[in-house]
């Protein structure tokens, strides 16, 4: 894939990778009774709780894409603004994407429906070490349809340090790999889960006045009936 470093002295690097791994980390709230209480929620609406938390899923890298549309079964999905953490060349970079859920299948098994939608991801990046100073004053923002709705917004605060989640991914299943992307978990949606025809999204530093930002559409390719003779 390919993307704009953005360095911490204005420049930028144009850089190429091939990305091999993509874990989405779920559960990632540093609130463990807000975490615990939206799990209760998704249990009322048939989402099976988690093992333990946080969850690392596993999903296939060819669903990364920097297209400015995806195609999607039904109307039932919404996507999910997250940093992203990638690393390649031996070093960890930062960037955003949205992770693409389709909420019908999540009923059925959250594992399967990470795997059913591509994963938009920004073009742009920052190198971890200029905003690990300050992560917690990253802001995360999204928006449904035409991009005057508020569906997200907070802080990354609200969200496991990377380097504890990076810690407990190095447990479970060892250190993050050259050439592997990390989903690194959401905030709460205002209003609840909706779909939309476009999700635009945005990591912003305001320590050093910058932010990576991207939007895309959702196409809905219909649902055929299954014959019977």
């Amino acid at each position: 894939m390919e993307f704009s470093l953005n360095r911490a002295d204005g420049t930028t690097e144009p850089v190429q990778c091939q990305l091999r791994e993509l874990i989405i980390a779920g559960w990632t709230g540093r609130d463990e009774g807000l975490v615990q209480a939206h799990i209760r929620e998704l249990e009322e609406m048939g989402v099976t709780p988690p093992a333990r938390t946080p969850m690392f899923y596993r999903v296939a890298a060819s669903r990364l894409s920097h297209a400015p549309s995806i195609d999607v079964t039904g109307a039932n999905t919404s996507g999910e603004v997250e940093i992203v953490l990638i690393r390649f060349g031996g070093e960890t970079y930062v960037g955003t994407g949205s992770d693409h859920t389709d909420r019908d299948a999540e009923a059925h098994g959250v594992t399967l429906s990470k795997q059913l939608c591509d994963k938009p991801l920004a073009t742009d990046l920052w190198r971890y070490e200029d905003v690990v100073p300050h992560w917690d004053d990253l802001q995360l923002r999204a928006w449904d349809g035409d991009g005057r709705e508020a569906y997200q917004d907070g802080t990354a605060a609200a969200m496991l340090h990377p380097d504890d989640l990076l810690r407990q991914y190095e447990a479970e299943c060892g250190a993050l790999a050259d050439g592997s992307a990390m989903f690194c978990g959401t905030l709460p949606v205002i209003g609840g889960l909706r779909p939309a025809d476009r999700f635009h999204y945005e990591l912003r530093d305001p320590v050093r006045g910058r932010a990576i930002a991207a939007d895309y559409g959702i196409r809905k390719l219909p649902v055929a009936e299954d014959e019977t003779d």
